[in-house]
Parts: structure tokens; sequence; C-alpha cells
């Protein structure tokens, strides 16, 4: 992309731990991405040609050449996202992407020839076809992860893969491209565009196929998009996931599970729990639990290497956060722990911050956080609480904690959301073979995990074959036909 005056235009890198610049990426021109656009295209039909198993084998020996360069691209990641052990299980990632693709070919396999049953002179045999360019927008909140969950299945199936990472977080793609590099086969299929929503928004009137992970808004305008190109659009946008304590619950646990579900990653995650539903006969205790575990979450400054949770990645989430924990403040709520944006080093950090005696009132129980806050809410009932969980525009996932797995499944049934938690939170986070979609507001398409992940990527083809003579027209002929 350039200015008005021609020259290329540049987007500043800002350090999360620091806040000082340290860098710029150059977005490449209109020309530059439609020639990277046609190079991928023109190598898809060899990397199709592959095969699953050569593809395969291939993508395999991807996951070396990444594991060869671990040290330098986990450095990278350590500046972008300001967190060390994340990075690494972000790297870690990348195998279990590929083995779960790996693992859902075979009903995509050339199938055999079937028998029609209303006309047995007919038979009929599937195939599947990549969609030619995927396109893949990522964010900023897991920068390799969110990269690879969705271009290695695209891989597997046999597309070519543009990816566009976030601005925010793009020091990673330098050291992973030299990964890439040493794989011939891959090198033309696979690659990554810096730049920021104009870079996005003018991949997506290149591809054939789009996926993107970010917010609602942002996911709105490539679904118009890509719908004007009547183009598939897989989008999993943002989520507001609540957390349901039962009376009967185990409050140690629930308490545990709340606050990781809530501040792991410094809560920079989608399917973070964000409203919390307590019984109101335990609700005191449930609190006073959850705040004692808060109180001894540690910062990851100075030293990386020590704490739990790291900074504010995006600078300007930080002042969402202090938005809602300001508003939910101002209209009675009780902040027990946190509360305050903190700068240390030039970052800016928030610790887990438990709030009491909201309501729907409150930003903080409506609009997505995205950062480690713990709203607090007491329910009369189950009739109650499920009513609140699904009193919102979200419908990514949620979580349930109760005396046993029947009766937690039984809420969870009733909660309009694609993913449900049983004692336990998020483990979407660490699950990825549970098949689930979204609802509401937060996306669009099918599953990015277990087999959907990869027939997403791949459409339908029916050869259907006459065994007999074909028919004449003249068997369609009026002559002879009795008035109705």
């Amino acid at each position: 992309m350039s200015t008005a005056s021609g020259t290329p235009r540049v987007i500043p890198l800002r350090d999360p731990r620091t806040g000082r610049s340290d860098g710029v990426i150059t977005p490449p021109s209109p020309a530059a991405l439609t020639e990277i656009a046609r190079s991928a295209r023109a190598a898809q039909a060899g990397w199709a040609a592959l095969g699953f198993e050569g593809r395969i084998a291939v993508l395999r020996r991807f996951c070396q050449a990444v594991e060869a360069r671990r040290a330098e691209i986990a450095a990278a990641l350590e500046v972008d996202t300001g967190r060390r052990r994340i990075a690494h299980i972000e790297l870690g990632s990348l195998h279990g992407a590929l083995a779960g693709a790996a693992a859902s070919t075979a009903p995509f396999e050339a199938g055999d020839w079937i028998q029609g049953h209303a006309a047995p002179h007919i038979r009929h045999a599937p195939q599947w076809a990549p969609y030619p360019l995927v396109v893949v927008i990522s964010p900023w909140n897991f920068p390799f992860l969110l990269s690879m969950i969705d271009a290695i299945p695209a891989l597997v199936a046999g597309c070519a893969v543009i990816v566009k990472p976030s601005e925010v977080t793009p020091r990673f793609v330098a050291p992973l491209a030299l990964a890439i590099a040493d794989i011939p086969e891959l090198k033309d299929v696979l690659t990554f565009v810096p730049g920021d929503g104009s870079a996005g928004q003018a991949l997506v009137d290149l591809a054939d196929c789009i996926c993107f992970p970010g917010s609602v808004a942002t996911g709105r305008r490539v679904a118009v998009q890509a719908a004007g190109r009547l183009i598939p659009s897989f989008l999993e946008l943002g989520g507001k996931d609540p957390l349901i304590v039962m009376e009967d619950a185990d409050l140690d646990a629930a308490a545990t599970a709340a606050l990781r579900g809530a501040a792991l990653s410094t809560g920079q995650a989608c399917q973070s729990i964000e409203r919390i539903y307590v019984a109101r006969a335990i609700y005191g205790d449930f609190v006073a639990r959850l705040t004692v575990l808060a109180q001894q979450v540690r910062l990851n400054w100075p030293d990386i290497t020590q704490g739990d949770i790291g900074p504010i990645i995006f600078e300007r989430q930080a002042e969402i956060l202090r938005a809602q924990i300001e508003d939910a403040r101002a209209r009675g709520a009780r902040i027990l722990t946190g509360g305050e944006i903190e700068t240390h080093g030039g970052g800016l950090w928030l610790r887990p911050t438990v709030i009491a005696d909201v309501d729907h009132d409150m930003a903080v129980m409506r609009e997505e956080t995205f950062g480690p806050i713990l709203p607090v809410m007491a329910f009369d009932d189950e009739v109650e609480a499920i009513r609140l969980a699904n009193d919102g525009e979200y419908g990514l996932s949620g979580a349930v904690f109760a005396a046993d797995i029947e009766t937690a499944a039984r809420i969870a049934r009733q909660i309009e959301a694609g993913a449900l938690s049983l004692n336990d939170a998020a483990l979407t986070t660490l699950f990825h073979e549970a098949g689930k979609q979204s609802f509401k507001s937060s996306g669009l398409g099918p599953s990015r995990m277990g087999a959907d992940g990869l027939a997403r990527f791949l459409r339908r083809k029916a050869l259907i074959a006459n065994t007999t003579a074909p028919l004449a027209i003249q068997a369609f002929a009026e002559d002879g036909m009795t008035p109705t």
C-alpha cells in the first residue's frame, strides 16, 4: 500500500512490555497483492495433485522446520505478546492442528460408485474439490495459533493459503517465513502478507474462501464483502462467555476454573469467561474464594520468566477495560481486586479484577471485555441462571459447574452457545477435537474444530453415470397423457 505521494506506507510496531515503537511493517501495494494471489493460485494445482498423503508428508516436514527454528519464532512471539510460556504453547499447537486434520481425511478420499435406489441403472460417486485460494485474516491475541488453526486444514485439503496476520503482532512472521522457505513444496502455497485492515479488505476480493476470527464489527464487514462475491466466509467472532455456578458445586474448583478461564492470557481470548452467575446461597462464599485467588496472580513484570499474566497487548484495549470498570463502579458495583490500569516499564497491565454486585445494566455484563475482569452476579434459581446466561448478543461458549456432570449437562443444553465446558471453564482453549459452531453474533459457518475443520475447505461434487442408453426427448412427449 502507498501514500498519496506514492511512497510506501509503513505501520509502526509497539512493544507491549515497554510501550515503545520498535520497528515498522510495510504492506504490499495492491499490484503486489494481486501478484501474490496469482502466484498462489498457479501453485495450488500442483499442491492439490500431491493428494492427502503427499500434502500431509510435506506438512510434517514443515512442523520439523518450525521446531528447528523454535527459538527464533518463540522469541518474536514473546515480543509480539509480552509472554513466554504461551508463545511456546502456540508453537506446540502446530502438531495438534496437523494431527487433527490428518485424522479427518478418510471421508474425503475418492469414493466408490453408489447404485441409485429410485433409478438402479444410475450410479453416482463423490469428489471433493478444494477451494483454490483461502485467505486467513488472523487477530493479535494468539498470532501463531490463530493463523495456523485455519491454514493447516486448508493446506491439508489442497488449498493455497494467504495469511494476513494482525498488524499489532506480526513479528513472528519473519522467522516463520524462513521455516516455510525450507520446504520447497510449501513456499509457493503458504504466504504471509503484512498489513492492516486495508490489506485484509483487498485480499477478500482476491480469495475463494475467507477465514476470519476477530471482532463482530469487522466480521460483519468481511461477511458482507464476501457475500457480494458469493464466496464463503467462516467467522469466529466475539464472545461474552457466561459461567453458571450451582449451589451444590465444588466452590474451590469453580473459583479456580473461573479465574483461569477469565485471566489466562490476560483475558485476551474470545472464549474467556466474562460473566459469572452464582447461586445466591453460595454467592458470598464464592466471591470471597475468588477474590483470594485473584489476589495471588502475579504480573510477569519485570521478569518475563516469572509471574502468571502478561501485559495488555493492544494499547486501545486498555481504554475499553478502563471504561467498563468505571461504568460498573459508577453504577454501584464493588471492585474487590485490581481495577486499575497499571503502567510498568511503559507497558499497560491489569491485574485480575473481581467485581461484585453487578447487573445487566452495566457495560461489563453486556459488551465484550477481552481482559482479566471477573464480574459476579447472584441468581435465585436455575431458570433465572439460564435466562441471564442467554441474555445477550453473543453465543460463542460458556461453562456450568454443578455437583455432577449430568446436572451440568442438562443446564448446558439450554444455553445458547456453541461449546459448554462442564465443571471447568474455557476448555476449547485446551481441547480442539470437539466440533462446534458459534451462536448469535459470535460467528458464522462450520466448526473450525473436529472433522468440520477440514470439511470447510472442500466442495462436494457428484459424478453421475447412466449405465443404460440415454432417454430420448420422446420419452417425455405429451402424447397419450390422460387429463387430470
